[in-house]
């Protein structure tokens, strides 16, 4: 079964709705530039409300390594997701599992990932591929070329993102066949606020598909 986070949660109302259709993890977003950024004292309350056996995910980028574990802990959060240029060695210093988001253009881009899947010592737990852009560090809403993420999954768990909504996340599987799709602004019915419909059905075809 192919696994869903919905991210770029900002409020209890969509977190709850989400993990209701069956979402498997929830997203939050602590970067101050994105429009979906929430406070570390409204995540902890979010998360504090959420059922069992829902992961929790912390979005970072380029900060500090104190603040993200301060976060981290405050906020109870199970997964760490770094957005930006974060360095292996970075990611070695995080206290919960990794998510490291690669930004694909091109095949260049899936070359950095062999510096965090070492077979000694795998410093992420899987990674998000995103669409590449000059000036954002995710949430673009963009789709990039899925044969590329075909050939990712030789580095480690692939958790497939950019540009997904419920019209073409079927699509996107069942040619990539990732461990797990990670939707935003797809299921929005604007910046921060998701739309019902969207989410519920994306999930539904997300769980439909038979790999």
């Amino acid at each position: 079964m192919v696994r869903v986070k919905v991210c770029g949660i900002t409020n209890l109302s969509d977190a709850m709705y989400a993990v209701e259709c069956g979402a498997d993890a929830i997203g939050f977003v602590f970067y101050q530039k994105s429009p979906r950024f929430v406070r570390k004292i409204k995540a902890k309350e979010i998360i504090s409300k959420l059922p069992p056996f829902i992961s929790t995910v912390g979005v970072f980028v380029n900060q500090k390594i104190e603040d993200v574990i301060e976060t981290v802990q405050g906020c109870s959060l199970n997964i760490v997701q770094l957005h930006g240029d974060e360095s292996p060695d970075y990611c070695s210093k995080m206290p919960v599992m990794i998510i490291k988001a690669i930004r694909i253009k091109d095949e260049a881009s899936l070359k950095k990932m062999s510096n965090y899947s070492t077979e000694q010592g795998r410093r992420v737990s899987a990674f998000l591929l995103d669409s590449f852009s000059e000036i954002d560090y995710g949430g673009t809403g963009k789709i990039f070329n899925w044969e590329l993420a075909i050939g990712a999954k030789e580095y480690g768990k692939i958790i497939l993102s950019g540009g997904l909504n419920p019209d073409n996340v079927r699509e996107a599987i069942e040619k990539v066949r990732p461990y797990g799709v990670d939707v935003s602004s797809g299921v929005e019915e604007r910046e921060g606020k998701k739309d019902r419909g969207k989410v519920k059905s994306f999930i539904e075809r997300v769980k439909g598909c038979k790999l």
